[in-house]
């Protein structure tokens, strides 16, 4: 299992929020692309760079920093927040992201993601944002009636790099990731799952490779001190 550190932009700073509520910052950490280049030393396997603003207002708002940010550092970076559109994707992979993440549009327009995934194979993936067992959209502002198998199964086996399934109760909050609905998702899902959200100790990280998890996507934590990046990526990322 890949252990992903995250770089979240809000207001052009680097942040972390509780459960993605923009009014809720547990952590300031200044600028985006020093936090990148913190995390980058340590040699993860990639990087997840989110734009709060961009997810929040439904377009792409610190797109220089992310820019920036794949320019500054070695470590394949994936990118999301506010890609709602073709072109909003393009530029970020033309500008050499490895991935970039879209849930709201994925899940209104599943045949949308399909049809980008089919122009990138395994550069698109699902953000896959569930409250109460229905996806949100909007920034997670928003809930929809739609559940998680419901837009799995309407990708039409799309060639998509991985999910990115985050329990939102869990976010920002180091309580421990959601390990049952995350087997939902592992059972139910024909790609890689990447499970973000809770993570707050190094025997997480071990329960989600457990798992079989693709990968887990570390953000306060590791800012927190809570988790050691470089033993995570070493002992999790180990196969023995």
């Amino acid at each position: 299992m890949i252990v992903i550190p995250a770089v979240d932009i809000k207001d052009g700073v680097a942040v972390r929020l509780m459960q993605g509520k923009a009014d809720r910052e547990s952590l300031r950490a200044g600028s985006p692309v020093d936090a990148a280049k913190r995390w980058a030393a340590y040699g993860p396997a990639r990087l997840h760079v989110v734009d709060l603003d961009g997810a929040f207002g439904g377009k792409p708002a610190n797109a220089r920093l992310v820019k920036e940010i794949i320019a500054q550092i070695d470590v394949p970076v994936e990118v999301g927040g506010g890609i709602r559109t073709a072109d909003d994707a393009r530029a970020y992979l033309d500008a050499g992201a490895a991935r970039v993440v879209l849930g709201t549009r994925a899940a209104q327009d599943p045949a949308f993601l399909a049809s980008l995934a089919r122009e990138y194979p395994g550069r698109v993936n699902l953000g896959l944002d569930c409250s109460g067992g229905f996806v949100a959209v909007k920034g997670w502002v928003e809930a929809s009636t739609l559940t998680p198998q419901r837009l799995l199964e309407g990708l039409g086996g799309a060639p998509l790099g991985e999910v990115i399934y985050t329990d939102i109760s869990k976010d920002g909050m180091l309580s421990g990731p959601a390990v049952e609905s995350t087997k939902q998702i592992l059972a139910d899902s024909p790609y890689p799952v990447i499970a973000s959200g809770g993570v707050s100790s190094h025997d997480d990280l071990m329960r989600l490779r457990e798992l079989d998890c693709f990968g887990a996507i570390v953000g306060r934590a590791i800012y927190d001190g809570k988790v050691d990046l470089e033993r995570a990526i070493r002992e999790v990322e180990s196969r023995s």
